[in-house]
């Protein structure tokens, strides 16, 4: 009796809840959240056997593309990772689960571990950051253009 209870208050809780939320974005409110804190830890990449495999948001995997695997944030997030001992910086996209050894922060495509040079060693030290899509410059409008009066 308890649980048809328990049931019912739930069910009738549910519209409510579902409107109080405000629309699904790529990064959601968690990830709004931790937009303005940049994290640092150890980053690693995945192996290329992996390639062609399905991703926890059920894509698959391309080592070519610039993606990456967090534990928490949402899929379609998108990161700066920076190696601060070089400066170099690549754009990714949260689109898996993991690093599931200890001590990782990310899992990165093949290409981002390119692009931050970091495959002689395997794992790297990292600065990562929430970016907001609609600051990009891909985003922006382009420039009015000039207008030449004779």
């Amino acid at each position: 009796m308890i649980r048809l209870l328990l049931l019912a208050v739930l069910f009738a809780a549910a519209p409510a809840l579902a409107q109080s939320s405000g629309p699904i974005a790529p990064g959601g409110a968690r990830a709004e959240a931790q937009r303005s804190q940049a994290k640092r830890g150890v980053a690693s990449y995945y192996a290329a056997s992996l390639h062609g495999r399905r991703t926890a948001n059920g894509e698959r995997y391309n080592r070519t593309a610039l993606t990456a695997a967090h534990r928490t944030l949402p899929f379609g997030t998108l990161l700066r990772v920076t190696a601060p001992r070089t400066g170099k910086a690549v754009l990714v996209r949260v689109n898996d689960r993991g690093p599931f050894t200890g001590g990782r922060v990310l899992d990165l495509s093949g290409a981002a571990a390119d692009r931050l040079r970091m495959r002689q060693r395997g794992t790297l030290r990292v600065r990562y950051e929430v970016v907001d899509p609609d600051a990009l410059p891909s985003r922006q409008a382009p420039p009015a253009p000039k207008v030449r009066h004779l």
